[in-house]
């Protein structure tokens, strides 16, 4: 099988681009991405248990990688949250998935969001990591419409080895995404 377009980009367009902007001595000190993970917290699960194992399938269905559910760390007595009970879904990404699913969410989802001018720069926290937060699940092609009963949103962070935020900012805008030009 045919390694992923965006890991081949990586080695022969990014990691010289970078190395040269950043004037890196060793090819290893060029950040590369590590994971991809992506959450979902279903805060309507409190009442009806079958919304995150709905989520769970779509989180599944959108990276090709099984998700599993997380659970509720504490009792919050206002939201009648116990300790114990599942609460969202998640999944981590790395290598070729990992690749594959940044490359669809760049090419198809990002551009069928309502209204889409780029994403903003905001999402940095402080040590070269991504979060970008979208409040469709439907944006992906692999959800079909029909079958959503709920709309709901996810996280998706991007995990880096960058040391700063300008230099993962740099790396995830080689590998082409949509960032927009001025700071909002």
């Amino acid at each position: 099988m045919a390694s992923p377009r965006l890991k081949e980009k990586y080695s022969k367009e990014i990691v010289p681009h970078l190395k040269e902007k950043f004037q890196y001595s060793s090819v290893m000190q060029v950040p590369k991405l590590t994971k991809i993970a992506i959450n979902k917290g279903i805060g309507a699960a409190v009442s009806d248990k079958k919304l995150v194992d709905t989520g769970v399938e779509e989180l599944t269905q959108i990276t090709g990688q099984k998700a599993v559910p997380t659970i509720a760390k504490k009792s919050v007595s206002n939201f009648k949250l116990r300790e114990g009970m599942p609460i969202g879904a998640k999944v981590t990404l790395r290598g070729d998935k990992m690749y594959e699913f940044l490359d669809r969410l760049m090419t198809v989802a990002l551009p069928r969001v309502r209204d889409f001018k780029g994403i903003k720069e905001k999402g940095f926290d402080g040590r070269g990591n991504y979060t970008l937060g979208v409040q469709e699940q439907i944006i992906f092609p692999e959800i079909s419409i029909d079958k959503v009963n709920k709309i709901t949103g996810m996280d998706i962070t991007f995990v880096t080895n960058a040391q700063t935020d300008e230099e993962s900012l740099e790396l995830l805008r080689s590998f082409g995404m949509p960032f927009t030009s001025k700071k909002n």
